[in-house]
């Protein structure tokens, strides 16, 4: 391959390599290590290999991708397309060839490892008090005495017997309402929703007779990496199933600025952002439906918690603004919406949207939620809570007052941007422990609960393979080679002469540390290479910053508790987080996870309508801190980039674990640290 050739970059693995004109995507995918599955062959025929190119400017990856990147669509694209159709936009990676510089998102639906949406609902009881809720009446049969509509009957026996004192309802609503309450012999069920700010209510559905067929709502958390929903009884509260999709904006940019940035340099890119959430939505909402075995059609309202970016793309609102000072949302408050208004056709086509409050411009929704789950306002101690994830929302507060703040860490912590990294999908290195003398590492994968050096582990991840590391799993590695004297303070990876193991690699003028090696059966390298480690440092870095930003406006050096938030936060070891020094010094007791916290607090919203409310009111007393324009911010994040850190001291972790003081850096002696100044050749 010579350096003119295309530039190749693969989202969401973020992998990427030149190749020559002509190369068929699905062939640079599989020397590039792309999860891109095929059963054919290459032969047009399985649609497994389906891509999406993207089209436009790419700050981020510093690709700009001109008309006639890949090669025009061909005959065996147009004979599948016939007969099984292709989604727009898609194209099959086996036909596409290569002629120019190009970025590819691969969907969830061509990986061959699906990745684990760990966002799964965390026990919680939630008073019910739904917006939406069923009532049984017995309507009044029309009298031609008494000359009145099928509707103003139906409002009259609600107000009689339900004390509802007035109804509305659109007009397809209207058009199913005679056949119905004749079908029920005028007893009818209907799905009325009443928000907190309402005076009339709203029949969203009808049904004859007493149905006993359940109703159903969507509290969804929409985030900048993963779509995560919990379809929830609307009667009982209980989560009849949970599930999550990859947001398919990954391929305009992995982090936030970088969707802000596809929208200024692309026109109509937020238009594009905006349709490819909301299909991604009605998708999760058609399979989280299958998967409980319950009709669409009975999901009458969603409540969607999100940042501010995510919050205006999926309104339909430029996020432009959001990208400079003084970070302008277009509204703030919290909103009532028809689903409709939303392209939400996958529901009921009457079903309601609430979104919760934005709390700033950089601290968006989904901080509300997690607020009105852990209510931090209410703690008698001085608590720390920290949404980890693409972008963290960190609250610290008490019930004197509560601060907020938003951090960029990027997708690092995802697994994106590392050199073996992936998302979270079975055969991924989840855990990882090194011998601090024999350096030697033992790990668990996604999908067995065995560890790599116990007896039954190879056996039982045949079906998966090895196939990379995941956030969890790059946490753990960055931390352990800390404590094993495989890295310095710095960040620095020594050689092999310096650690005494040859896993530690030269990889030019740098060094990284074998995990895994499986390149003679076929399989991956997998390391952690330098790179690796600045990508953690960085991510790790802006997340300390941005609460000692808030502890400073606190006047506190030390907080009394962590909690960790979020499907990452959840599998995140305290010990190993403190370690990194992604979280100030506490003793490791005093860290817990409070799992999908900003799903639970979505929930709350959907049971309880005073919830609503109750946030409404809290966001208000909220002090939002902005990182992006604090002087000290950047101070913090350079003194963070030493592991754990370069000057606050670790008291709680230092009585737990002893970190060797090694260093790496030579600085022109030899490699032995003999102080032997090197030849120049």
């Amino acid at each position: 391959m010579q350096p003119t050739d295309p530039l190749v970059v693969f989202t969401p693995s973020g992998k990427r390599g030149h190749f020559p004109v002509g190369t068929p995507v699905l062939t640079a995918a599989r020397q590039l290590g792309v999860d891109l599955d095929s059963v054919c062959g290459g032969r047009g025929i399985c649609s497994k290999c389906q891509i999406t190119p993207g089209h436009g400017e790419f700050a981020k990856h510093g690709v700009v991708v001109e008309e006639g990147a890949l090669s025009a669509w061909n005959a065996v694209e147009e004979r599948y397309d016939q007969k099984r159709g292709l989604k727009s936009g898609r194209r099959l990676g086996c036909q596409a060839q290569i002629r120019g510089d190009v970025v590819i998102d691969v969907p969830a639906e061509s990986q061959v490892h699906k990745q684990v949406v760990r966002k799964a609902a965390s026990a919680r009881v939630i008073e019910m008090d739904p917006a939406t809720r069923l009532c049984f009446v017995e309507v009044d049969e029309p009298d031609m005495h008494e000359p009145t509509g099928d509707f103003e009957r139906l409002a009259r026996a609600l107000q009689t017997e339900w004390d509802i004192p007035a109804i509305r309802a659109d007009l397809s609503l209207m058009a199913k309402l005679q056949p119905v309450l004749r079908k029920g012999k005028f007893q009818v069920t209907v799905a009325l929703n009443k928000g907190h700010r309402d005076d009339v209510a709203r029949v969203l559905e009808i049904w004859p007779g007493l149905h006993e067929g359940g109703l159903y709502g969507l509290a969804i958390d929409l985030g900048s990496t993963t779509v995560a929903a919990h379809l929830t009884d609307l009667v009982t509260g209980e989560v009849k199933a949970s599930s999550g999709i990859m947001n398919p904006q990954i391929r305009f940019g992995e982090d936030l600025m970088s969707r802000v940035s596809y929208a200024m340099m692309n026109p109509g890119g937020d238009r594009e952002m905006t349709a490819a959430v909301r299909e991604a939505i009605n998708l999760l909402a058609s399979e989280i439906a299958v998967e409980a075995g319950i009709d669409p059609h009975l999901i009458v309202e969603t409540v969607f918690v999100c940042n501010p970016v995510m919050h205006h793309l999926l309104l339909g609102i430029d996020p432009v603004e959001l990208g400079q000072a003084p970070f302008a949302l277009a509204t703030s408050e919290s909103l009532s919406l028809d689903a409709k208004e939303l392209a939400l056709d996958a529901i009921n086509p009457r079903a309601r949207v609430f979104i919760l409050p934005c709390i700033a411009g950089h601290v968006g929704a989904d901080a509300a939620a997690v607020a009105l789950s852990e209510e931090p306002g209410k703690s008698e101690d001085l608590a720390l809570i920290v949404d980890v994830g693409t972008n963290a929302e960190i609250l610290l507060g008490d019930r004197s007052r509560v601060l907020a703040c938003s951090s960029p860490t990027g997708p690092a912590f995802e697994g994106a941007q590392i050199s073996s990294g992936q998302r979270a999908a079975p055969g991924a290195i989840e855990a990882i422990r090194i011998d601090p003398v024999t350096k030697e590492p033992r790990f668990r994968v996604i999908g067995c609960e065995k560890w790599s050096d116990e007896e039954g582990f190879r056996e039982e991840t045949m079906g998966t393979g090895i196939t990379g590391i995941c956030g969890s799993g790059i946490i753990e590695a960055v931390a352990e080679m800390r404590m094993a004297g495989l890295m310095d303070e710095s960040g620095l990876i020594g050689s092999a002469n310096q650690t005494g193991t040859p896993r530690c690699v030269a990889e030019g003028r740098t060094h990284a540390y074998l995990i895994h090696d499986a390149t003679a059966e076929g399989g991956p390298r997998i390391t952690v290479t330098q790179g690796d480690i600045r990508a953690i440092q960085l991510a790790k870095s802006a997340l300390y910053a941005g609460a000692r930003l808030l502890m400073d406006e606190r006047g506190v050096d030390r907080v009394d508790r962590v909690v960790l938030a979020g499907a990452f936060g959840a599998h995140i070891s305290p010990k190993h987080a403190m370690v990194l020094g992604m979280i100030p010094d506490v003793p490791l007791d005093k860290v817990t996870s409070a799992g999908n916290a900003a799903g639970t607090g979505a929930r709350i919203a959907l049971c309880n309508v005073s919830a609503r409310a109750e946030i409404e009111k809290v966001v208000r007393q909220i002090t939002k801190v902005e990182t992006a324009i604090e002087p000290k911010f950047q101070e913090h994040f350079v003194a963070a980039n030493a592991i754990p850190h370069k000057t606050d001291p670790f008291p709680e972790l230092a009585s737990v674990v002893d970190l060797p003081q090694v260093s790496f850096n030579t600085k022109g002696q030899a490699e032995d640290g003999s102080g032997r100044r090197r030849r120049r050749g």
